[in-house]
């Protein structure tokens, strides 16, 4: 009995570890949906985390849960996944988070969380454990969000700047600015679709291996997925502030139509990913977004030293956290 009620405590603990996690993926990405809407005077910072949040939860009645199934049975072997192992992950991305957030660097939450189960998987069973389709989709987008985030925020740019030559400036600053709210709450709103899903994932990865879910069910309980959006939206309520500043104005400096065209430029890159059941990052996707409508108005505009740190960052987001989940694995065999 004392042993049904120890794993009993270890599920529970491991859940509230989840969705801190959450929170903190709130907290660390709130920077990506309200930097430019921040940094063009559109928005209030204030007002800019409700707006945002407000958004992230919303995405519950609007996209399917498809991310949360590749998290959840599409990156690890069934039966390879325990306590342990989802331990050793969180343990990980929450490490890496924590460290970025401090140093103001816009990496990825979603990509700390694949490389944690990586890490904890391959401590745990090895490489062969692995689904190598669901991690090789994952890697991939870390290139292909950023650059169709560059290719759509730069094609929004230059179609925009076409509709509007003959405008006078203050009136396509006074439209862009009721306009971007749009955009905004289009980016806040894949945000939410797609980052509340990770944790939905996991926490369902962990319910499973732990006989509280079956593998066979098409979704997790109601109460895991409304309770993670909820965490998502009260971390980005809370706000990053660290990384608004980098990302709203240390990479280029923005006017209401350049956040118009990244916001939505990004916004939809998220809905085609998340639609694809892929995680992809919110910070991989709203830089490459920057950068293009950056490098429309001109090359120098954009600052490259600053988004060549940000790639190194997400370089190395998952080999570091991978390592620290391996780390915490093995110590929580020590443990418990």
């Amino acid at each position: 009995m004392e042993t049904v009620q120890t794993a009993l405590w270890v599920v529970v603990l491991l859940v509230v570890l989840a969705i801190l996690f959450d929170f903190m993926n709130g907290f660390h990405d709130a920077a990506n949906s309200i930097a430019t809407v921040v940094s063009t005077g559109v928005l209030k910072p204030g007002q800019a985390v409700l707006f945002a949040a407000f958004f992230n939860v919303v995405a519950i009645l609007v996209f399917h849960l498809s991310v949360a199934a590749t998290v959840g049975k599409g990156i690890v072997q069934p039966g390879v996944v325990d306590t342990h192992v989802v331990f050793g992950a969180l343990v990980g991305a929450i490490t890496w988070n924590v460290l970025t957030w401090y140093y103001g660097i816009p990496s990825s939450s979603s990509h700390a969380l694949i490389g944690g189960i990586v890490g904890a998987v391959l401590a745990k069973a090895g490489a062969s454990a692995l689904v190598s389709a669901g991690i090789l989709k994952t890697v991939a987008f870390i290139f292909v969000s950023p650059l169709l985030g560059f290719v759509l925020g730069s094609l929004m740019m230059v179609v925009v700047a076409w509709l509007f030559r003959r405008s006078r400036p203050s009136k396509v600053d006074k439209w862009f600015r009721r306009l971007q709210l749009v955009s905004a709450g289009a980016y806040s709103l894949g945000h939410g679709g797609n980052d509340a899903q990770k944790t939905i994932g996991i926490i369902w990865m962990l319910l499973i291996a732990t006989g509280y879910s079956a593998a066979a069910d098409k979704s997790p309980p109601t109460w895991v997925i409304l309770t993670c959006y909820a965490a998502i939206g009260a971390g980005t309520m809370f706000g990053g502030w660290r990384i608004v500043k980098t990302m709203g104005q240390k990479i280029t400096k923005l006017k209401p139509v350049g956040g118009f065209c990244a916001e939505t430029g990004g916004a939809l890159t998220l809905f085609l990913a998340t639609g694809l059941g892929i995680p992809v990052s919110t910070t991989h996707t709203i830089t490459g977004a920057i950068v293009g409508v950056g490098s429309v108005q001109r090359a120098s505009a954009v600052r490259w030293g600053v988004a060549g740190n940000i790639v190194w960052a997400w370089i190395f987001t998952i080999p570091a956290s991978a390592f620290v989940a391996a780390i915490a694995y093995w110590i929580s065999l020590k443990l418990y």
